[in-house]
């Protein structure tokens, strides 16, 4: 691992840490526009429609591209979008529709980024420095959306609104440049010249017909689903003087730094404890512990019950990130890792918006308690299936 690597990962780090500001701050400057819960989840639907609508395009581009080169261009393009918002913070002109409207441009952006670098990873280190490079990843994404993001999105979102889109436009700018400093080719060997449909349906053919891959893909769109649906009202059960917790935007965002404390340390252990357990039983671990886990702020409604729920939260998911992402990786031919991984994404994340839509509509009729014990059974019920996915022995599979 050594200096396109590093560039790499001071990249993520910038970029993440404007993605912690922005969307721990959306949620918090959306509860200051309305306390209706489905308008509030449709900040949740904003950031995670986008890979509904772009994930398959965003593959079957990143496998007949420069992937570096969609990550800059992503990179500037949200630090453009959202030092406009800034400006018009600045103005007085900050309302709901506007803030879901650069939730969704950044999310877009989002969609073509992760998907590229995805693929630039293994093209920066070997295969049997995967698991090592993911947890190092996973540990810069967490230290920038929670550890430092969350907190000071917590304290802009009172002292000063614009910034939370002035601050992230810088950021993004820097995650640009950092991806200027890697040397080296990152257009994959084998380029098809297909139209770009056909790409899409040759990745979406390889998912189907690989079971591993294909079970995962839906045990981890179950849990996203849910997870989606219960993050998107969580900040009414915690936030504010009518919650059953009462936090303070201050507070709240020291939960995500305390998410971030469990998730640096599930993304550094990951490697380590499945050389030692093995991945199956490491990764069905962690999923189901992380499952379990969001009871708690359910049956404990206190402050002190939130924050072990962040530590658990973030190892568990941290871990089971790190183990699945470094599973595809190794398995998925390079040529088709972009179609591959964004046809998984798109299962695995393209429930998240629906989620989000339920949890606001559910939690509005029957309340929020059903919407989190709902999402606790349902994650519970995936397990099987990633269970089932894990014990067969990849093979090849023909497109």
């Amino acid at each position: 691992m050594g200096r396109s690597f590093r560039y790499l990962l001071a990249s993520t780090t910038s970029s993440n840490l404007a993605d912690g500001v922005l969307l721990t701050g959306a949620p918090l400057l959306a509860i200051t526009l309305t306390r209706d819960p489905t308008l509030v989840s449709l900040a949740g639907v904003a950031t995670t429609l986008p890979w509904l609508l772009l994930a398959l395009h965003a593959g079957a581009i990143a496998d007949r591209s420069d992937r570096r080169r969609i990550m800059v261009i992503t990179a500037f393009v949200r630090a453009l979008a959202l030092a406009c918002t800034a400006a018009a913070v600045a103005m007085d002109a900050m309302n709901l529709p506007l803030l879901l409207a650069i939730l969704l441009v950044a999310g877009a952006c989002e969609v073509f980024n992760d998907t590229s670098a995805q693929t630039v990873l293994p093209m920066t280190v070997g295969k049997e420095s995967l698991g090592r490079a993911n947890g190092r990843v996973v540990a810069a994404q967490t230290i920038g959306n929670t550890f430092v993001g969350a907190p000071v999105a917590g304290f802009l979102v009172t002292l000063a609104p614009m910034a939370l889109f002035g601050a992230p436009a810088l950021l993004y700018a820097a995650a640009g440049l950092f991806l200027l400093g890697m040397r080296g080719v990152y257009r994959p060997a084998e380029v098809s010249t297909a139209p770009l449909r056909q790409d899409i349906a040759t990745g979406l053919r390889y998912l189907v017909r690989n079971r591993t891959v294909r079970d995962l893909a839906v045990a981890a769109g179950v849990m996203n689903t849910c997870s989606s649906a219960y993050l998107s009202v969580f900040v009414l059960w915690a936030v504010g003087e009518g919650s059953a917790i009462g936090m303070t935007a201050s507070q709240y965002g020291m939960v995500m730094t305390v998410l971030a404390v469990g998730a640096i340390t599930g993304s550094l252990l990951a490697d380590p404890l499945a050389r030692r357990f093995g991945e199956r039983s490491t990764l069905v671990a962690f999923w189901t512990a992380n499952s379990l886990t969001l009871l708690l702020p359910v049956l404990f409604p206190t402050v002190p019950s939130v924050y072990v729920t962040g530590i658990l939260l973030g190892a568990t998911s941290a871990a089971g990130n790190v183990l699945v992402v470094s599973f595809r990786q190794r398995i998925i031919p390079e040529e088709l890792l972009g179609r591959v991984n964004s046809a998984y994404r798109l299962i695995g994340m393209g429930g998240n918006p629906l989620g989000a839509a339920l949890g606001g509509l559910v939690g509005s009729v029957a309340g929020l308690p059903v919407v989190f014990v709902g999402a606790v059974v349902l994650c519970l019920m995936a397990m099987p299936v990633a269970a089932r996915a894990l014990a067969h022995r990849p093979e090849p599979v023909a497109v």
